[in-house]
């Protein structure tokens, strides 16, 4: 189990360390500023943190030295000519059926950086960026210096090449609100998963649009929806404009993977190639944020279930976690330790981590709780924290 956890939040870094059995934090970094995401690169243990300034915009900072000192990264910059088709919140009389008229474009730049991971140990340098407007960026550097990919940026099914002029396809990728924070209602990248055999297959998930996979290392994408459903589109099963919230896989069972998504918690056993929903709404287990992944066992999964859309907050006001052991057939829910009166937290996508039998989650309510037994029982580690916005072992 690791010794450190890695906290994003609403006013900075926090890192907690295990000392003697005992999770103690260090004195915040990063200290007033929003940290979208932090996270350990296992290759080397330099330390990662997406920085969202409200004034200087974006930014990555790094730590070569466990968190002791900071230094901040080359910006991520879309290349000149770089466009996107502009999308708008929907309105309560907004028709999906309506016919689509013209395109309007929108100058490419970063609202948000939502998401990094890393390449394999073969990949020297390998880091992969997700952000709003749903660009993927690659580093083969260690993070000097950033390249969008291409082929994703410019798939058909937002448009088609448009550093070439018009759009050549209707866009399907939809908005998502975590952008309305910055003004806008576009999509976002906030699940990278780069398979542990193979570093040139990825799979990225999109809000608002679902998940594409490349074999190939990025030169190609293909759309993976089979199965999922939206169920306020006028197709459910459409090929685009799906909701996931955040996916994952098993690392030792890579074709595992999962995710959790606006419309329920969706599995799939054969690389996404078909996805089927294992919600239990009976037991709670529907809408949530995030979700953890054994590292073995690709059928056991754990996610933290919440009241959806605009009530967003703890079932019945009582925080539960919920695991399945067989592909989401059934669940289990577990409360030892957990608030179970007057609970209002929501733990966000990138909230909720597993090393081992040790999970953690955060809240939006500033409440860190950890588990050593898969689960089963909770301890809280701290209640007064800024928002939590990601959490990961180090």
């Amino acid at each position: 189990m690791s010794d450190m956890l890695i906290l994003g939040t609403r006013k900075g870094t926090v890192i907690f360390e295990r000392t003697n059995g005992a999770w103690r934090p260090r004195p915040i970094a990063h200290a007033g500023i929003p940290v979208c995401y932090a996270a350990r690169d296992p290759r080397d243990g330099t330390l990662w943190v997406s920085l969202d300034h409200g004034h200087w915009g974006p930014k990555l900072s790094r730590s070569r030295d466990d968190g002791k000192t900071w230094e901040d990264t080359s910006s991520l910059k879309y290349p000149e000519g770089a466009r996107y088709i502009a999308k708008y919140l929907p309105t309560p009389d907004f028709d999906p059926e309506a016919p689509v008229g013209q395109p309007e474009y929108q100058d490419a730049t970063v609202f948000k950086i939502w998401h990094l991971a890393f390449g394999s140990a073969e990949q020297a340098g390998r880091i992969y960026a997700g952000t709003i407007p749903g660009g993927l960026f690659v580093s083969d550097d260690g993070g000097d210096s950033w390249t969008l990919n291409r082929p994703l940026w410019n798939h058909e099914s937002r448009g088609g090449d448009l550093f070439a002029g018009e759009a050549t396809s209707e866009n399907r990728w939809g908005g998502t609100p975590a952008s309305i924070d910055y003004g806008v209602f576009e999509p976002g990248i906030h699940s990278v998963v780069v398979d542990p055999r193979d570093p040139n297959r990825i799979h990225v998930a999109v809000s608002s649009a679902g998940v594409l996979e490349t074999a190939d290392g990025g030169q190609t994408w293909q759309g993976r929806n089979n199965g999922l459903l939206m169920d306020y589109l006028p197709n459910p099963a459409a090929d685009w404009g799906h909701d996931p919230h955040f996916m994952t896989n098993c690392t030792g069972q890579p074709d595992h993977l999962w995710q959790q998504n606006h419309c329920g918690v969706f599995y799939s056993d054969d690389g996404a190639r078909h996805w089927r929903k294992v919600s239990l709404p009976d037991a709670g287990v529907h809408f949530g944020f995030p979700i953890a992944v054994d590292a073995r066992d690709g059928r056991t999964a754990w996610v933290v279930p919440a009241r959806a859309d605009s009530e967003r907050m703890a079932i019945g006001g009582g925080l539960c976690v919920a695991r399945t052991t067989d592909g989401g057939q059934t669940w289990q829910a577990f409360r030892a330790g957990l608030p179970q009166e007057h609970a209002y937290d929501i733990i966000l996508r990138h909230g909720l981590d597993i090393a081992g039998d040790c999970l953690c989650f955060g809240s939006t309510t500033g409440n860190v709780y950890m588990s050593e037994d898969r689960g089963e029982t909770w301890q809280c580690l701290g209640n007064h924290f800024p928002p939590v916005y990601s959490v990961r072992f180090g």
